[in-house]
């Protein structure tokens, strides 16, 4: 899922931690250093859910001793070994370790007990006030849901029976019934959360969405050179007023808020807010077969693949891959490789129709999107759309 900046979340459930003893710590340790690579290189945040850590199924103190050495021996010096709890493999992964803090940017811990606090009481002085700023106790799902889309998260049946458990415990009364309005239909200027062919309609056929159509131009003619271009965050309530401008029709000068980052944001915003991803759902399946094709074979593959769009989503793809595929081009200044920019692009690009992908799609989603950058030009020289 993507918390409410659009960052990748990723989850840890104590419930789901087997036995100590049927546990090959070994493998697992694998498991969290292979999970977090997958995120590093950008900004991430982790949602932590104590509930169900108990003594039968705690980590020993003496793996999460070889944890620590691990990670030390790999990337950096030795600088604070936590207390032992399942909580704590978490914060020596994240905060103790450079390249898995850099881009770490919260961390949730989800039905926290009085001595997850207390504990944390104890170790605060020893961790940097910009550390302590990142961690979030969440007392209750429904919390949980103001700073990320939980409903996207695969959490635990226990986890959801502990909380509504605990809902009810709460001073033996219900809270008051709150009446959702029902839903107001899109303004006509509208561009976050809508269709292309509804934005199509109300700007008179235009193929390329205008916020698409501004936020290149702008990233065009000033971010081309920038480092890290995509990977960064920008503040979550400048995102929303931009958002709120476009979807009324206002104009909107990026030179204003002096932060190249928040066009980028607002950009691959606009691709995860659509209601149907680019590639279509039906294309999901077939991009997640890309990695059992023949390496020699893989590009024609994904030109068959593209093929299939509706011409409207063809012409927008191509629009934001020739792009993208210019930001390779300066990788030496900016750093963004198509491999970089897929990892980025990848899963706003396409994602499927129910539920979340899982972490296995993440290998062919991420080729799929890095060959249409690195081939760009061979990929998209056959197909022409009139009014393209």
């Amino acid at each position: 899922g993507d918390d409410s900046s659009g960052r990748k979340v990723i989850t840890f459930s104590c419930c789901r931690m087997p036995p100590s003893h049927q546990l090959n710590h070994t493998r697992l340790l694998e498991y969290l250093k292979y999970t977090l690579d997958q995120y590093v290189e950008n900004d991430y945040t982790v949602v932590y859910f104590h509930y169900g850590l108990k003594s039968l199924n705690k980590p020993s103190l003496k793996w999460l001793q070889t944890a620590y050495k691990e990670f030390d021996r790999k990337y950096v010096s030795k600088r604070l070994v936590l207390p032992y709890l399942a909580f704590n493999i978490l914060l020596t992964i994240s905060f103790s370790f450079p390249r898995y803090k850099k881009n770490l940017k919260a961390l949730y811990v989800v039905h926290p007990t009085n001595f997850i606090k207390i504990l944390w009481n104890i170790f605060k002085p020893l961790i940097s006030h910009k550390f302590g700023k990142k961690i979030t106790y969440v007392n209750c799902l429904s919390d949980l849901g103001e700073h990320l889309k939980y409903d996207q998260l695969n959490i635990p049946q226990e986890v959801i029976r502990h909380d509504e458990n605990l809902q009810r415990k709460q001073k033996g009364k219900l809270p008051p019934v709150v009446k959702v309005p029902p839903p107001r239909p899109p303004l006509p200027t509208q561009q976050f959360g809508v269709s292309l062919q509804y934005i199509k309609d109300k700007n008179k056929g235009e193929l390329i969405p205008p916020v698409m159509k501004e936020t290149v131009s702008y990233l065009k003619s000033k971010g081309l050179r920038v480092e890290g271009l995509f990977r960064r965050s920008a503040s979550i309530q400048t995102i929303k007023d931009v958002q709120k401008l476009y979807n009324q029709g206002k104009s909107v000068n990026f030179d204003d808020y002096h932060d190249i980052h928040i066009p980028a944001v607002i950009l691959k915003t606009f691709l995860r807010e659509l209601p149907q991803p680019l590639l279509t759902f039906d294309c999901y399946d077939h991009i997640l077969g890309i990695t059992s094709v023949e390496s020699c074979l893989r590009v024609t593959r994904c030109k068959q693949i593209i093929q299939g769009l509706p011409e409207h989503n063809y012409v927008v793809l191509k629009y934001l891959i020739c792009f993208l595929h210019m930001v390779s081009q300066e990788s030496i200044y900016n750093r963004m490789t198509a491999s970089s920019l897929a990892c980025v692009f990848g899963l706003n690009l396409v994602w499927p129709s129910k539920g979340t992908a899982s972490l296995s799609a993440l290998v062919p989603v991420n080729l799929f999107t890095e060959l249409l950058i690195d081939f760009y030009t061979n990929i998209f020289n056959s197909r022409t759309v009139p009014g393209e």
